[in-house]
Formats: C-alpha cells, sequence, structure tokens
C-alpha cells in the first residue's frame, strides 16, 4: 500500500511517500481503507524521533482517520464492511489503509465529508477529554483555552459552544489568529504576545473571581498565570509542556483556593479506557457534527504527495484549524 514513511528522524525532509505492507487486523480490530487522514502536532514531535507510539501500534504517522471499512477482524461485532467510518488510531493515519480497535471506531455521519470527519478524533476527543470528562466544564462557568486557531484549540471552542451554550470563553492567541478566533464567538480574546501575563485581564473580565477550567499546553511558562487566573476549586488541565517542564508554583495559595492540576494525554492511555472516553464522545459530542452544529474547520487540504508542504505549514503555525491530508478518492 501507499504510506507516508520516514527516513529516520528529523525535519520534514526524512518525509517519504513510498511503498510499504498493508497491515491486517486483529481479532478486535477493523481494517480501514483510508480517504482521510489530518496532520498535528504531536505527529511533528514523532518525526523527530521524542513521541514514539504505544507498543504494538504502527509506526507510520497519523492518530486519525476517516475512509471506508475493508475487513473485520474475527471478534468484531456491530460494524460491517463498508461502513462510512472515523477512527481514533495510535498510528499509520499517513497511508491508504490502517487498523483500529473496534471500539476507538464512531460511524461517520452521511452529512459529513471524509475530510470534515477525518478532524474529529484527535482534536475534539482530545478538547471533550480534558476540557468536559475531565475539567468538568459547566453551563455558566468560564474557561481559558490557550493556543487560539490551533486544532485542539478550536474544537475546544467549538465543543463549548454547542455543549455549554451559557459558559464564558477566554481565548489566547497570536495578533494574526485573533480576528478568527473572535468570529468564533469567543468572549474575550487576549493577545498572548502583548500580554505574557494574561491573569490581570482574566481577572478584570471575571469581576476577579477567576475562571473554572483552563486547558493548556504551554507548560512552564504559563503556571503562574494559570494559576493566578483560576478561581476556587478551578481546575488546570495541562495537555502539554512546549515552554518547559519546570516551574515554580504556590502550594499554600492552591490550597486555599482547593485549585486541581491535572496532567492529561490521550494516545498512551489503555485500549478499553480510550474506548470508554470514545464512547462518551460519541453519545454526547457527535450528535452536534450530524446536525452541523459543529462543522470542522479546515485551513487546507493537502494531498498524500504533498505530506511535506502539509508538515511545513504545521510547522510555521500559520494555520486556523486543521490541516487535512487527502489519502483516495472513496
Amino acid at each position: 500500500m501507499k504510506a507516508v514513511l520516514m527516513d529516520g528522524f528529523g525535519g520534514v525532509d526524512v518525509l517519504k511517500v513510498g511503498e510499504t505492507d498493508k497491515p491486517a487486523p486483529k481479532a478486535n480490530e477493523v481494517l480501514i481503507k483510508v480517504a482521510a487522514t489530518t496532520i498535528n502536532r504531536p505527529d511533528l514531535v514523532q518525526r523527530a524521533g521524542k513521541y514514539p507510539p504505544p507498543p504494538g501500534d504502527s509506526e507510520i504517522l497519523g492518530l486519525e482517520v476517516a475512509g471506508v471499512i475493508e475487513e473485520l477482524g474475527s471478534e468484531v461485532k456491530g460494524w460491517k464492511v463498508g461502513d462510512r467510518v472515523i477512527a481514533l488510531v495510535g498510528g499509520g493515519g499517513y497511508a491508504e489503509y490502517a487498523v483500529a480497535y473496534d471500539n476507538h471506531v464512531m460511524a461517520l455521519p452521511e452529512s459529513m465529508s471524509f475530510e470534515e470527519g477525518a478532524c474529529v478524533c484527535e482534536s475534539y476527543i482530545t478538547a471533550f477529554l480534558n476540557v468536559f470528562m475531565l475539567g468538568e466544564f459547566q453551563d455558566g462557568q468560564s474557561a481559558i483555552f490557550h493556543g487560539g486557531g490551533g486544532g485542539v484549540n478550536t474544537a475546544a471552542v467549538q465543543l463549548s459552544k454547542a455543549l455549554v451554550p451559557k459558559a464564558k470563553l477566554i481565548v489566547t492567541a497570536n495578533p494574526q489568529k485573533m480576528a478568527g478566533v473572535k468570529a468564533l464567538g469567543v468572549d474575550l480574546v487576549i493577545d498572548y504576545t502583548e500580554n505574557p501575563d494574561f491573569s490581570p485581564l482574566v481577572k478584570e473580565f471575571t469581576n476577579k473571581k477567576g475562571v473554572n477550567v483552563i486547558l493548556d499546553h504551554v507548560g512552564a511558562k504559563y503556571l503562574a498565570p494559570n494559576m493566578n487566573s483560576l478561581g476556587y476549586t478551578g481546575k488546570l488541565v495541562i495537555i502539554g509542556i512546549i515552554s518547559g517542564i519546570k516551574a515554580e508554583l504556590n502550594l499554600a495559595l492552591m490550597m486555599v483556593k482547593r485549585q486541581q492540576i491535572i496532567g492529561s494525554v490521550l494516545r498512551s492511555r489503555p485500549v478499553a479506557e480510550k474506548g470508554e472516553i470514545i464512547a462518551e464522545f460519541n453519545r454526547r459530542a457527535m450528535p452536534r457534527f450530524a446536525d452541523r452544529t459543529i462543522v470542522p474547520i479546515i485551513e487546507k487540504v493537502f494531498s498524500i504527495d504533498d505530506v511535506v508542504a502539509a508538515h511545513a505549514m504545521m510547522e510555521e503555525d500559520k494555520h486556523f484549524g486543521k490541516i487535512v491530508l487527502k489519502i483516495a478518492d472513496l
């Protein structure tokens, strides 16, 4: 089968389109003929040699796919060959065929294209898990989502607007993406280049109450302003550490305000646990995709042969929403 392979680890030049063996599904897996996948920031980290796939998963890049079921494992129930599906995969998305555990697969609504469907599993499930399941975000509360315009950020905003419409949303973004973020219905957009300590603006906006939930991928540099922006019993969910891993924490203030810091990664969770998360997402969120209340935001669709350009766009961080890699016409 055709796939994106890597000639070692490094920059975009290690990516090569070539031929490799088609995977075979295990008893509890399905084989999916892939129409589209997406470029996610963890793909860049894996390409650099710093984010290996979980044991047993494909070393080919790609964490989510949309396509059609080609073959069923011997123990699979509830699916049939020909079903239009989307799936969260531990690896292998940048290829004509990928395998997925049967409980990591969801039906692709007829109202969605394969390109739209390819955007759902990694970013939206990540946002749903961390904002709603771990952060317990409720209607009428307030939240900060960092990284305005990125895939997980736009997913968090869209899910919040659909599931908790009375919530107040604050997003930090660079100047080039602020207008796009505001257009999504965000209540306060903060230019992080001018306000590296965003907590005074947050306190002013919330009448000194602080927010209930913060979704952060920045890490060390944002720890202090995050904690200063968090209200009583608030939850800081950390899903990335792009600014570093070490920072000082005022434990006394955290204790007095009964705040929680939660670390979270989706990819390395056990198969059954990811299945439970996906089932909850399918129940609560997927109907809003089916009725097109939520429509994934796509910056650009690249062909598999243009994977180098797609990775370069992700590295430049000028995109808004998702970057799609089209594998085949189905």
